[in-house]
Protein backbone atom coordinates (compact mmCIF):
# COMPACT_ATOMS: atom_id res chain seq x y z
CA UNK A 1 0.00 0.00 0.00
CA UNK A 2 1.58 3.51 -0.40
CA UNK A 3 2.50 5.62 2.31
CA UNK A 4 1.23 9.07 3.19
CA UNK A 5 2.33 11.37 5.75
CA UNK A 6 -1.07 13.64 7.02
CA UNK A 7 0.05 16.93 8.63
CA UNK A 8 -3.03 19.10 10.23
CA UNK A 9 -3.41 22.55 11.90
CA UNK A 10 -5.75 22.49 14.87
CA UNK A 11 -7.09 25.46 16.67
CA UNK A 12 -5.16 27.16 19.01
CA UNK A 13 -8.18 27.53 21.34
CA UNK A 14 -8.31 23.81 21.84
CA UNK A 15 -7.35 21.80 24.50
CA UNK A 16 -4.62 19.04 24.89
CA UNK A 17 -7.20 16.51 25.09
CA UNK A 18 -9.78 17.71 22.58
CA UNK A 19 -6.34 17.96 19.81
CA UNK A 20 -5.67 14.12 20.70
CA UNK A 21 -9.76 13.53 19.72
CA UNK A 22 -8.83 14.84 16.57
CA UNK A 23 -5.93 12.71 15.72
CA UNK A 24 -7.72 9.67 17.32
CA UNK A 25 -10.68 10.21 14.56
CA UNK A 26 -8.29 10.78 12.11
CA UNK A 27 -6.85 8.02 13.12
CA UNK A 28 -10.13 6.17 13.31
CA UNK A 29 -11.22 6.30 9.68
CA UNK A 30 -8.09 5.34 8.11
CA UNK A 31 -8.85 2.20 10.31
CA UNK A 32 -12.04 2.05 9.14
CA UNK A 33 -10.77 1.93 5.38
CA UNK A 34 -8.38 -0.94 6.44
CA UNK A 35 -5.67 1.56 6.32
CA UNK A 36 -3.52 1.76 9.69
CA UNK A 37 -1.62 4.68 11.12
CA UNK A 38 2.15 3.66 11.92
CA UNK A 39 3.05 6.89 14.01
CA UNK A 40 1.17 10.12 15.41
CA UNK A 41 3.68 13.06 16.48
CA UNK A 42 2.07 16.07 18.47
CA UNK A 43 4.21 19.14 17.98
CA UNK A 44 2.57 21.06 20.12
CA UNK A 45 1.29 24.22 20.03
CA UNK A 46 3.27 26.44 17.65
CA UNK A 47 3.18 30.28 16.29
CA UNK A 48 2.03 30.56 12.77
CA UNK A 49 3.97 32.65 10.11
CA UNK A 50 0.77 34.77 9.27
CA UNK A 51 -3.23 34.52 10.44
CA UNK A 52 -4.91 31.96 9.42
CA UNK A 53 -8.40 32.34 9.95
CA UNK A 54 -8.13 34.80 12.76
CA UNK A 55 -5.44 32.17 14.71
CA UNK A 56 -1.90 33.55 15.09
CA UNK A 57 -1.04 29.68 16.55
CA UNK A 58 -1.73 26.34 16.06
CA UNK A 59 -1.67 22.79 16.79
CA UNK A 60 0.77 20.65 15.14
CA UNK A 61 -0.03 17.14 14.53
CA UNK A 62 1.54 14.47 12.52
CA UNK A 63 -0.02 11.29 10.80
CA UNK A 64 2.38 8.49 8.75
CA UNK A 65 -0.40 6.61 7.10
CA UNK A 66 -0.03 3.43 5.50
CA UNK A 67 -3.15 3.18 3.93
CA UNK A 68 -5.21 3.10 -0.03
CA UNK A 69 -5.37 5.96 -2.35
CA UNK A 70 -9.55 5.82 -1.25
CA UNK A 71 -9.36 5.98 2.54
CA UNK A 72 -7.09 9.65 2.13
CA UNK A 73 -9.22 10.90 0.31
CA UNK A 74 -11.71 10.00 2.62
CA UNK A 75 -9.46 11.35 5.51
CA UNK A 76 -8.88 14.64 3.88
CA UNK A 77 -12.64 15.20 2.71
CA UNK A 78 -13.25 14.72 6.63
CA UNK A 79 -10.91 16.72 7.89
CA UNK A 80 -11.81 20.09 5.78
CA UNK A 81 -15.48 19.72 7.03
CA UNK A 82 -14.17 19.84 10.40
CA UNK A 83 -14.13 23.42 11.80
CA UNK A 84 -11.60 22.47 14.50
CA UNK A 85 -8.75 22.27 11.65
CA UNK A 86 -7.36 24.90 9.98
CA UNK A 87 -5.00 23.55 7.86
CA UNK A 88 -3.83 19.88 6.64
CA UNK A 89 -1.70 18.94 3.81
CA UNK A 90 -1.50 15.36 2.83
CA UNK A 91 1.65 14.04 0.84
CA UNK A 92 2.63 10.73 -0.83
CA UNK A 93 6.27 9.57 0.53
CA UNK A 94 8.53 6.79 -0.70
CA UNK A 95 9.10 5.44 2.93
CA UNK A 96 8.26 6.57 6.56
CA UNK A 97 10.98 8.21 8.47
CA UNK A 98 12.66 5.91 11.63
CA UNK A 99 12.72 7.37 14.88
CA UNK A 100 11.67 11.06 15.52
CA UNK A 101 10.15 13.49 13.02
CA UNK A 102 12.97 16.57 12.37
CA UNK A 103 10.45 18.80 13.85
CA UNK A 104 10.80 16.42 16.79
CA UNK A 105 14.43 16.47 16.35
CA UNK A 106 14.53 20.06 16.73
CA UNK A 107 12.75 20.39 19.65
CA UNK A 108 15.10 18.33 21.53
CA UNK A 109 17.83 20.04 20.14
CA UNK A 110 16.39 23.53 21.28
CA UNK A 111 15.47 22.00 24.85
CA UNK A 112 19.56 20.23 25.27
CA UNK A 113 20.69 24.30 24.00
CA UNK A 114 18.13 25.93 26.98
CA UNK A 115 19.36 23.23 29.50
CA UNK A 116 23.41 23.89 28.49
CA UNK A 117 22.32 27.90 28.88
CA UNK A 118 20.79 27.64 32.57
CA UNK A 119 23.58 25.22 33.51
CA UNK A 120 26.27 27.73 32.74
Amino acid sequence: MPLYEHVFLARQDLSQAQVDALAQTATGIVEAGKGKVTKTETWGLRSLAYKIAKNRKAHFILLNIDAPAGVVAELERQTALSEDIIRFMTVRVDEHESGPSVMMRKQDRERTRRREREGE
